[in-house]
């Protein structure tokens, strides 16, 4: 039997933080209730499309999925195994953010099937949070971490975030410290990124992209001092607390298995894994993408089009073979263990080295690639770098067969 994994988009939060670019929207209790309406009513109308599938993941994501009552989660989560095969050992998360469960919710979520959960820290210090626009501090997180474990939870991922506004390589340690004492399954570290129509990239923007060009900071490039405004980490800075997370998470145990997640052994995350490895997804909710036999699409963002039923698809799109196999190597390169080269000739029928010898030769002599018989990964050096080595893999041009 296929394959299948579920993305649930819950587009709600309690607050919209100041560098989110995600949809989602604070919204009262009647609006998110008649969407939960809707969800379920999408549910099953899609599952006659997904008779022949096993679900091995579903994934709870938003916005805030636990700003919802427990009873509507409960109810997504029956429409689910109502109208879908779940597997039996079927990974089940839900992303979590402090202020928005307590001990009686997450009780719930683990009697309705939920076993992994995803908790949006990004950091603990308390000033950092405010500048994110959070609306918890480290203690509202402590509580809900334990609340957590006190629930039954084996298996809790950790977000963190670095090159936040004021924060330094000694403040972002204290974060990555406190976050491994808790011993956490999973831990996944991002780097802030100033996205355009946020608060941050009017505030942050300029600075973004004088950094982007000079390495230094605002301050170190205009000689200013003593501004109010808390500044960008330079360049230097900002590679001091990427190298810190490697060092601390594998001192402690976690191996790195994707560009931004470390897990303990058995703990990766399987559902972003079959993102990477462009297995079979379909997403319900507003705004949610979907992978099925090649074929792209998503819903439309219009939550009002949504409350009346609009189920209908948007950007419909059946990959070619070229945007295929581009996928295949930009994606599939994210993880340390790279892309193989048995799979690509088995979904392309064509060898990789007849499609892209002339790049794996190029990023191999620059040290970005590792060009073995069975497969391809990023170096170190490659990681560093890697939007740049996966840029390469863009085809021009028709695919040379025979």
């Amino acid at each position: 039997m296929k394959k299948l994994s579920v993305y649930v988009h819950i587009p709600f939060c309690v607050k919209k933080c100041d560098y989110c670019d995600f949809l989602s929207a604070p919204a009262d209790e009647n609006t998110k209730t008649e969407y939960v309406d809707r969800l379920l009513e999408e549910i099953e109308k899609e599952a006659e499309n997904y008779r022949d599938y096993m679900v091995v993941s579903v994934f709870f994501g938003g916005g805030t999925p636990s700003v919802l009552k427990k009873e509507d989660t409960a109810r997504i989560m029956s429409a689910l195994r109502e109208h879908y095969k779940i597997a039996e050992t079927a990974e089940i998360t839900s992303e979590v953010n402090p202020k928005t469960a307590d001990d009686n919710k997450l009780k719930a979520y683990r009697e309705m099937g939920i076993n992994r959960l995803s908790i949006g820290l990004q950091s603990a210090d308390d000033k950092e949070l405010k500048t994110l626009g959070r609306v918890h501090n480290y203690s509202d997180f402590l509580e809900v971490y334990k609340a957590a474990r006190k629930a039954g939870f084996q298996n809790i991922n950790i977000d963190i975030m670095s090159a936040l506004p004021g924060q330094t390589p000694e403040s972002y340690r204290k974060t990555v410290e406190r976050v491994l004492k808790l011993q956490p399954e999973h831990i996944s570290a991002y780097s802030l990124i100033i996205e355009e129509g946020t608060p941050f990239y009017s505030r942050y923007g300029e600075e973004d992209e004088l950094r982007k060009k000079s390495g230094k900071s605002c301050i170190e490039e205009n000689g200013k001092q003593g501004s109010e405004m808390l500044h960008l980490p330079d360049e230097e800075e900002e590679r001091e607390m990427y190298m810190l997370t490697g060092e601390l998470l594998e001192n402690y145990g976690y191996h790195r298995y994707e560009i931004s997640n470390y897990a303990k052994e058995n703990y990766e995350c399987r559902h972003n894994k079959a993102y990477w490895e462009r297995q079979d997804y379909v997403g319900f909710g507003i705004g949610a993408a979907s992978l099925v036999q090649n074929v792209r699409f998503q819903n439309k963002r219009d939550i009002k089009g949504y409350l009346s039923g609009d189920f209908e698809k948007e950007e419909v799109d059946t990959l070619t073979e070229k945007e295929s196999m581009e996928e295949f190597m930009f994606l599939g390169l994210r993880l340390m263990c790279g892309v193989s080269k048995e799979q690509f000739l088995m979904q392309f029928g064509i060898p990789m080295e007849q499609v892209y010898d002339d790049v794996l030769n190029k990023m191999e002599k620059q040290g970005l690639l590792v060009n073995g018989n069975e497969r391809v990964c990023l170096t170190g050096k490659g990681l560093d770098i890697s939007n740049y080595v996966m840029a390469q893999f863009l085809l021009d041009g028709e695919i040379a067969v025979g």
